[in-house]
């Protein structure tokens, strides 16, 4: 009995006990990791949650906009383009596409860059036309683009933050019943120049308006930048009656031509009955420049035939000698 209770060597003991012993102890530290790994990632949830509850950071509203030109454009409509993109962060560019091409290619193009919006300026012979539409289904916008003016221009004193949010401002006109074709308008232009919320190229304030306004069927684009008064941060004491508005640029002029259907043409919706292209504006013009030719000749015959017989006083002496 003796022996039996007396403490074996560790060279007695049999290697299978030392494996088992082995093994037991690496599931003890594994389960110990995976319950730390565990407890610092419920902290990390629970550190977050509240951030996320108060305010939302995510980038949810996904709508990108190709701004694409076709061929033959000028350098001055060039710099209106670049003034445009530089307003939307979220716009893609793409090299110049054919006229006669651009109607199979565009919604190609869209597709591969995730752009749901669409800006094409096209060069016409008299004409600077924009077309902004809904890829790949529609509805399109066909606009006259006049009285351009750039950043670059001298009047124009305001500065703002490049790519920071704006808020986009529309005339009343714009709610008007009696013009529902208004409504779809605002609609278009206000996805497309909107910047969206928390897109990684944005900033996260206000600092200048995007205005439009209607005035005798003609849509004016304005760009003021919002400075405060003596002050160089915005609080939410400061008076609005305080704020002035300075414009930036750049400057245009949109009229409405057509609104298709489907994308860059189509079963046409409203035609602007207000629009005058300008070839015929040409043609008006000749058609009054020789109505007036014609009553100066006819005026010219008049006089001659009155004055056919008769010799002036002044100069008779001369033809007597």
């Amino acid at each position: 009995t003796t022996e039996s209770n007396k403490p074996k060597n560790s060279s007695e003991v049999p290697q299978k006990d030392i494996s088992l012993r082995k093994e037991s102890d690496k599931k003890t530290k594994e389960d110990t990791n995976k319950g730390e790994q565990t407890q610092f990632f419920q902290d990390e949830l629970t550190l977050r949650e509240p951030a996320t509850m108060k305010e939302n950071k995510q980038w949810r509203n996904r709508q990108r906009v190709l701004v694409v030109a076709s061929r033959g454009v000028s350098h001055g409509e060039r710099i209106i383009m670049n003034n445009i993109i530089s307003l939307l962060p979220h716009s893609k560019k793409e090299c110049k596409i054919d006229r006669k091409a651009a109607l199979d290619e565009l919604n190609e193009i869209c597709f591969n860059h995730s752009c749901s919006n669409c800006i094409y300026f096209e060069h016409r012979k008299r004409e600077f036309i924009m077309w902004v539409f809904k890829s790949p289904d529609g509805p399109t916008l066909k606009f006259q683009v006049n009285n351009t003016h750039a950043y670059d221009e001298p009047k124009m004193a305001g500065n703002c933050l490049k790519h920071s949010r704006p808020i986009i401002s529309f005339d009343s006109s714009f709610n008007n019943t009696e013009e529902p074709y208004l409504g779809l308008v605002k609609e278009m232009l206000g996805q497309v120049f909107n910047t969206p919320k928390n897109h990684p190229k944005s900033k996260p304030f206000y600092d200048h308006i995007e205005n439009f306004s209607n005035v005798n069927n003609t849509i004016f684009f304005r760009n003021f930048q919002i400075v405060n008064d003596l002050k160089e941060k915005f609080c939410n004491t400061d008076d609005t009656d305080k704020l002035q508005l300075v414009e930036i640029g750049p400057r245009f002029s949109l009229k409405l031509v057509k609104i298709f259907d489907g994308t860059l043409g189509g079963r046409c919706l409203y035609t602007n009955p207000y629009y005058v292209a300008p070839s015929e504006i040409i043609r008006r013009n000749n058609m009054k420049f020789k109505d007036r030719q014609v009553r100066l000749m006819k005026k010219e015959a008049e006089f001659k035939e009155k004055t056919k017989d008769k010799v002036d006083i002044q100069t008779r002496w001369v033809m007597d000698n």
